[in-house]
């Protein structure tokens, strides 16, 4: 499979994070393009498969942005004001258009962290 996906995971509950809304946005020197927003379903993925695919699925820079905050606080976690994690940017290049990116996110309110997941 080509394409990118991602999958959330609320590592505080132990579970997929259902209901997260991300963005996707095309990095081309300092300008930021929004290309598409998700919401992940109850298994923390995306439906409809890769988020990018096809002729859409071009090498470069992009960035997803994981609106944590939102999750947390409909999930009926107390965060502070202003909360510690609220936008999670993750940055990441394409290089090969013929493997699949999997840019997984594991969650809570004070910490989170990613690979290159297959």
């Amino acid at each position: 499979m080509t394409g990118l996906t991602t999958h959330v995971l609320d590592t505080a509950l132990g579970k997929p994070a259902e209901g997260l809304t991300i963005e996707l946005f095309k990095i081309e020197g300092e300008l930021r393009t929004h290309l598409k927003t998700v919401v992940t379903n109850s298994d923390g993925r995306v439906d409809g498969g890769p988020i990018l695919i096809g002729d859409s699925f071009v090498a470069g820079t992009y960035e997803l942005l994981f609106r944590a905050g939102d999750y947390l606080r409909a999930s009926g976690v107390k965060l502070a004001e202003p909360a510690f994690l609220d936008l999670v940017p993750i940055r990441f290049g394409i290089a090969d258009t013929t493997a699949h990116y999997h840019v997984p996110l594991l969650i809570s309110p004070y910490s989170y962290s990613t690979y290159r997941g297959s």
